[in-house]
């Protein structure tokens, strides 16, 4: 069975960057999408980033709170990937999961990825604060 692991979260300061890593072990990610996905305190948890499987088109999408910060990428032979997040608010601030999607794409909207991530890692606490 497929575990997620995420890590790389920690606290920085606005502006401030981190990367955080999905390690995921069992089958191959080869026809899977992935995704980001955070929750803050008192908020329901809600997508970040996706992106499709590496043999599909490449398609790639973003929150629009995080577009231009944040960049999303695989390394599938090492069953991981990333989350580069750049220019950090105190707003992007709450537990960030990844996700593997049990079909090749991300989907219409982020509840439908939602529904069809079959897999979740257990989260990395991301703080910005000065």
């Amino acid at each position: 069975q497929l575990q997620l692991v995420e890590s790389g979260g920690g606290l920085v300061q606005p502006g401030g960057s981190l990367r955080l890593s999905c390690a995921a072990s069992g089958n191959s990610l080869e026809y899977n999408a992935v995704a980001w996905f955070r929750q803050a305190p008192g908020k329901e948890r809600e997508g970040v980033s996706c992106i499709s499987s590496s043999r599909s088109q490449g398609w790639i999408y973003y929150a629009d709170s995080v577009k231009g910060r944040f960049t999303i990428s695989r390394d599938d032979p090492k069953n991981t990937w990333y989350l580069q997040m750049d220019n950090l608010k105190s707003e992007d601030t709450g537990t960030y999961y990844c996700g593997r999607q049990h079909r090749s794409f991300c989907g219409s909207n982020w509840s439908e990825t939602a529904r069809y991530s079959d897999s979740w890692g257990q989260g990395t606490q991301v703080t910005v604060a000065s």
